[in-house]
């Protein structure tokens, strides 16, 4: 959902706020095989992952990994994070090797900008971390709360085009210029004293302001480079449209695509959603999606 400080200023770097979805996951399975397989779902990337991770723990890849669902990598979603945790999870279990989810995490360096996705396979629902500072291995959580029960979000996904991922992210962060810090102290005080207490006394409305707040500045500090405060004219059309409806909490996930916006009551958002699909079929590259928070992390079964 956003970083509140990329500048740096007091000597941490980014910070950033996120949350886990229910309806967006990868879910796999690993068992012994006499020669390396890998099926379904983003297997090129998992091919990856398992390569470093046997390489680094020292075991053996003669594995099969069935790939059930895989989050579509490079729209905003933590795909790459989700997926090196959920296999490095699996192969902690599978061979007995006693490791941490930040010990996976930091094998595979991620979290090197934002801690979200470790942090929400850890505990689920809602959290914020606390950036990078010099000496930082994995961004460390500050803060995690379970989302309400009946908040719901409606995510939009453009099929056209990914977000900025890889080299092309690293030269584009490296060509924005300073985030103010006297913006930087804003977003932080905002968060600390109406953002989270509104998620913990369920007021909606007001979290949805403190987001919507945090995505505008930050959307607008990153249109040199994504073109705009949102990567796609056709989301932010569409965003426009959801506010209009009464969504709060608008913004765009990461570097997009990918656009969201939160709902109170399931039903509602439904609703919405179904309205959203006839009103922008004309669009054929939108989609659109409602999900729920999860507030736990990622689960490991032994079969």
């Amino acid at each position: 959902m956003g970083f509140f400080d990329l500048s740096g200023s007091l000597g941490r770097h980014f910070g950033s706020i996120g949350v886990a979805l229910n309806e967006h996951a990868t879910r796999l399975s690993v068992t012994s095989a006499e020669q390396r397989a890998i099926t379904g779902p983003s297997a090129r990337r998992a091919d990856k992952c398992l390569t470093l991770l046997c390489q680094a723990l020292n075991v053996s890849d003669k594995l099969n990994i069935a790939i059930e669902a895989a989050i579509p990598e490079h729209v905003g979603l933590g795909s790459g994070t989700q997926m090196s945790l959920a296999i490095g999870s699996a192969l902690n279990a599978f061979y007995g090797l006693g490791l941490t989810v930040r010990d996976i995490a930091s094998i595979m360096d991620r979290g090197l900008r934002s801690g979200i996705g470790i942090g929400v396979f850890e505990q689920g629902g809602l959290v914020v971390d606390g950036g990078r500072g010099a000496k930082t291995i994995t961004p460390p959580v500050l803060v995690h709360l379970d989302i309400p029960g009946s908040w719901r979000f409606i995510l939009v996904f453009d099929k056209r085009g990914q977000g900025l991922h890889g080299q092309e992210e690293i030269q584009a962060f490296k060509k924005l210029p300073p985030f103010p810090q006297q913006e930087a102290a804003s977003l932080c005080y905002l968060l600390l004293m109406q953002g989270l207490p509104a998620v913990a006394e369920n007021n909606i409305i007001q979290f949805g302001e403190v987001i919507t707040r945090l995505q505008r500045s930050v959307g607008e500090h990153f249109a040199s480079a994504q073109g705009g405060v949102f990567t796609s004219p056709e989301v932010a059309e569409a965003m426009q449209w959801l506010t209009q409806q009464g969504a709060v909490g608008v913004g765009q996930t990461s570097w997009g695509p990918t656009g969201f916006c939160v709902i109170d009551g399931a039903d509602l958002a439904d609703s919405i959603t179904r309205q959203a699909r006839e009103i922008f079929a004309h669009i054929d590259r939108l989609s659109f999606a409602t999900a729920s928070a999860r507030n736990s992390g990622g689960d490991v079964f032994f079969v």
